[in-house]
């Protein structure tokens, strides 16, 4: 398969390889990761890490200098991360999943911490320790298996928006998710109930990124897409109204 920029018809109709790939990337929070063990003539070692994405799609990790994986990465940065997108398949290999490879680096950032505790609220538990830090990935290229005979390249440049995409957003990512949670509670019970058939609970936004939304209640998480990337927090507003009148139409039977 040759390295696309995510311009090639993808696996879904209306999707391209790349818009898939941040798709199961966004809707998983957790991933396997790759170090080179440094201690063992940089043997793959791999494990579990709880992950939240930049609003651009650069993956994030929350991890302690006391662990293996982070003392591998500050000898070699280089990394692999496996998103999962299989769960619930009777035929797991009929799923997707994404590979990415890039380079982990730690950031101090204060809103890329918050984006993550935002996405694993026990975090907070730990997240101010000394010895834990947030780790940003900048991917360099992905690889998307999206079935049998469904197998793509697709460079960092098409998974990562750029940053004059989201910039607007990202900075009022905290304002839109605290206002949706207090001040519209119903509308995100909706979403999740209605919308990405969730049972219903005590749901909250986590996230919000050009291309949808995040939720959670407990352990549970769940998605949910926008028609079409949004730029701005008034964009994003207007794409919420729509997607609430939406769930109350259909929870009416009126479409």
């Amino acid at each position: 398969m040759t390295e696309t920029e995510g311009g090639t018809p993808g696996p879904a109709a209306a999707e391209t390889p790349a818009a898939v790939a941040r798709r199961v990337m966004r809707g998983v929070d957790r991933a396997a990761l790759a170090t080179a063990q440094r201690d063992a003539g940089a043997w793959p070692y791999p494990s579990l890490v709880l992950t939240a994405l930049d609003p651009d799609g650069s993956p994030l990790l929350l991890i302690s200098t006391l662990a293996d994986h982070t003392r591998n990465l500050l000898e070699d940065p280089r990394c692999g991360l496996l998103f999962d997108g299989t769960a619930g398949l009777d035929e797991p290999l009929t799923g997707p999943r994404v590979s990415v490879l890039g380079t982990a680096a730690r950031t101090d950032d204060p809103r890329h911490r918050d984006r993550f505790v935002a996405r694993h609220p026990g975090a907070a538990l730990y997240a101010g320790f000394g010895d834990f830090a947030v780790w940003r990935v900048t991917v360099e290229r992905a690889h998307l298996v999206a079935g049998f005979g469904r197998i793509h390249w697709i460079a960092g440049t098409g998974i990562v928006r750029p940053a004059g995409a989201v910039e607007a957003l990202a900075a009022r990512d905290g304002d839109v998710v605290g206002h949706m949670n207090e001040d519209h509670a119903d509308a995100v019970r909706l979403y999740a109930t209605v919308l990405a058939g969730q049972p219903d609970g005590d749901w909250r936004m986590t996230g919000i990124d050009p291309d949808g939304f995040d939720l959670r209640c407990g352990g549970r998480i769940a998605r949910v897409a926008f028609d079409r990337p949004v730029a701005d927090a008034e964009a994003a507003r207007v794409e919420l109204v729509r997607l609430v009148k939406h769930a109350r139409r259909t929870l009416s039977g009126d479409c």
